[in-house]
C-alpha cells in the first residue's frame, strides 16, 4: 500500500510580514471542523473554517493574551532591574536566599518580597512565549505556498542564527556592564538563546516523526465499520479501494493524525516533567540544607554551564538553559494545543484557567507532601524555632521559591501564574483590550528591543537619582556600604519614569520593525 497524501491543500497564510513574536491563528483546513458562536469577532487563537472551494480567508487577526502577557513581564522585569540599579533591597525574598540548599535567617521587607514574588514570573513566561512562539513561527513558514515554504534547511539555519544573536548580545552587554571584567554575563539571554534553538529542533523533529507515525498507524488500524457509513470531515475518496493505489478514507487519515497528535503530546508533557526533575536529581544536595554535598557533574564550567547557576569572577550565568528547558517544552506542548483546531476564545480561557488550578494543585502538593523543593530545612527565620513544617510555619515560608535553578515548586508556581494571566488577558474583548493595554502591547511585540534599551536607560537613569535621593545602604550583593535609592517613592518614581521613556521608544521600533521584509534581522529585535 502507498503512503496516501491527504488531498488537502492549505490556505494561504497571514500577512508574511508577522513574524515569530506574532501569535496569528494558523490551522489547516483538517483542524477546523466548525466555527464558533463568536465566529464575527477576531477571537484569541479562533480562525474560520477553510473550504477548498472558498475563497480563502483574509488573515486572521493578531492574538492579544500572549503580546500582553509578555509586555506586563516585560514591565516587571523592569520593576525588577530597577531595585538592581537602585540598590534599594537585596535581590531576594529573604536575604541569601533563592538558591539550591541556601540556608535563609531573615525576610526581605514587605515590599521587597511581593514586588520580588511577582517578578518571578518574567523568565517561566517568557521561556514558555518563545516555545509557544516556535510553533507558531514553524507553522507559518511550513504552511506557505510551495514556491515561498521554507525548508527543513531553511528552519534550523533561522534557529540556529537567532540563537546565535541573542548569545552574541549576551556577551556583549556582559562586557559592557562589568567594563571588562567579566567575559560571559548570562543575565538570561543565553538562556533563550539555547531554549529557542532547542526548542525549534524539537519542533522540527516533533512534526516529522509525528507525520512518520500517522502512516504507520494508517497500514495498522484496523478499519471500523462505521468509517464506511461516516460522512467525511472534508472531501475526498471515498470508497476502499484495493490493491497498489489503494487510498484510506479521510476518516482514517484523521484517525491515524489524531492518535499520533496525542501521541506527542504526551511525550512532550514527559519532556517537561523530566527536564524540571532533573534539577531535583542533579543538585548536589538534593535540596536539603544540613547534607554534605555531592557533586554530581563534572567540575568543568564548560559543563555545568549548561544545567547549573555559575559566580565565576569571569563567568557569571545565573540561568543555565537546561535547566529552564522544560518552561520551552512546554509552550511547544500549549502552541501545539492551540493550533490543533478552532478553538473558541471562551474554550481557551477556560483551558489557560484550568492549566492555572493544575500548577497551583502541583505547588501544593510540592509544599505540603516536601516533593520538588530544593530548600527543604533551610528556613530558620523566627517562625521555624517552633518547629513542625517549614512550609506552613507562615504566609512568606509557603511561597518562598527557589530559583536558582528552578525547582518544581518554582516551575509549578509561576505557571500558574502566567496561565491565569493568559486566562484573564484571553477573556477580555480584543478591542476592549488592544485600547485599555495598549502600552502593554507595544511593550510586548518589542520584547528584545525593550530589555537591551532598559538595561541602557537605568544605567543612565539611576546615577542622577542616587545622586538627588540617594542615602546610605547595603550593597544587595557585597553588603558593603554603598549610596542607595530604597525609598518606595523613589524606587517607583524611578520605575514609572522609565516605562515612560520606553513607550515611544518602543512604539517607534515597532513601526520601524514592521517596515522592514518578513525575514529581515530586525524581526528579532
Amino acid at each position: 500500500m502507498k503512503q496516501p497524501t491527504s488531498p488537502i491543500t492549505l490556505p494561504p497564510q497571514p500577512d508574511p510580514a508577522v513574524q515569530e513574536t506574532s501569535f496569528e491563528p494558523d490551522s489547516s483546513p483538517m483542524l477546523s471542523p466548525h466555527l464558533n458562536d463568536e465566529e464575527s469577532a477576531p477571537n484569541y487563537g479562533s480562525v474560520p473554517r477553510a473550504s477548498p472551494t472558498s475563497t480563502p480567508p483574509p488573515a486572521p487577526a493578531r492574538a492579544l493574551a500572549p503580546d500582553l502577557l509578555r509586555g506586563l513581564l516585560m514591565a516587571f522585569m523592569a520593576l525588577d532591574h530597577t531595585s538592581l540599579m537602585l540598590r534599594s533591597w537585596p535581590h531576594a525574598t529573604a536575604i541569601d536566599g533563592e538558591n539550591d540548599s541556601a540556608p535563609v535567617h531573615e525576610w526581605n521587607r514587605p515590599a521587597a518580597y511581593v514586588i520580588r514574588t511577582l517578578t518571578h514570573l518574567c523568565a517561566p513566561g517568557f521561556t514558555f512565549l518563545l516555545g509557544m512562539g516556535v510553533v507558531y513561527f514553524g507553522r507559518s513558514r511550513t504552511s506557505r505556498p510551495p514556491d515561498k515554504r521554507w525548508t527543513t534547511g531553511q528552519l534550523a539555519w533561522h534557529f540556529f542564527v537567532r540563537a546565535l544573536v541573542l548569545t552574541a548580545i549576551s556577551t556583549i552587554m556582559g562586557l559592557a556592564v562589568s567594563g571588562g571584567k567579566v567575559w560571559f554575563l548570562n543575565m538570561v539571554l543565553f538562556s533563550l538563546a539555547v531554549d529557542y534553538l532547542l526548542a525549534g529542533l524539537t519542533w522540527m523533529a516533533v512534526a516529522k516523526t509525528e507525520r512518520l507515525l500517522a502512516f504507520a498507524l494508517l497500514k495498522v488500524l484496523p478499519l471500523r465499520k462505521k468509517d464506511d457509513v461516516t460522512e467525511p470531515l472534508l472531501p475526498g475518496p471515498q470508497p476502499r479501494l484495493h490493491g497498489e493505489e489503494e487510498m484510506a478514507p479521510d476518516v482514517e487519515i484523521i484517525r491515524a493524525a489524531d492518535i499520533s497528535w496525542h501521541i506527542h503530546n504526551v511525550f512532550l508533557a514527559i519532556g517537561a516533567a523530566v527536564t524540571i526533575w532533573w534539577n531535583i536529581w542533579l543538585s548536589p544536595t538534593g535540596g536539603r540544607c544540613g547534607v554534605d554535598p555531592t557533586p554530581r557533574l563534572p567540575g568543568s564550567d564548560w559543563i555545568k554551564i549548561w544545567f547549573y547557576p555559575i559566580m565565576d569572577e569571569r563567568v557569571k550565568s545565573g540561568f543555565p538553559p537546561l535547566a529552564w528547558m522544560s518552561f520551552a517544552v512546554l509552550g511547544l506542548l500549549y502552541g501545539r494545543i492551540i493550533l490543533a483546531r478552532a478553538w473558541s476564545s471562551k474554550a481557551i480561557t477556560l483551558g489557560n484557567a484550568l492549566a492555572s488550578l493544575g500548577f497551583t494543585l502541583v505547588f501544593v502538593f510540592a509544599r505540603i507532601f516536601h516533593v520538588g523543593n530544593l530548600s527543604e530545612g533551610c528556613l530558620s527565620m523566627a517562625e521555624h524555632q517552633q518547629g513542625g513544617d517549614q512550609y506552613l510555619a507562615s504566609v512568606k515560608s509557603f511561597f518562598y521559591l527557589t530559583k536558582y535553578p528552578p525547582d518544581v515548586a518554582f516551575w509549578a508556581f509561576t505557571m500558574a501564574g502566567n496561565h491565569l494571566l493568559l486566562a484573564l488577558f484571553g477573556a477580555l474583548p480584543p478591542l476592549f483590550a488592544s485600547k485599555v493595554f495598549h502600552v502593554l502591547l507595544v511593550y510586548g511585540t518589542s520584547a528584545l528591543f525593550f530589555y537591551i534599551v532598559h538595561i541602557l536607560m537605568l544605567g543612565a537613569l539611576s546615577l542622577p537619582v542616587i545622586a538627588l535621593i540617594g542615602r546610605e545602604v547595603s550593597d544587595p550583593f557585597t553588603k558593603q556600604p554603598v549610596r542607595g535609592v530604597d525609598q518606595l517613592w523613589g524606587f517607583f518614581f524611578s520605575w514609572g519614569m522609565l516605562l515612560a521613556i520606553l513607550y515611544p521608544l518602543c512604539r517607534w521600533y515597532g513601526g520601524f520593525k514592521k517596515a522592514k521584509g518578513p525575514d529581515s534581522i530586525w524581526r528579532f529585535f
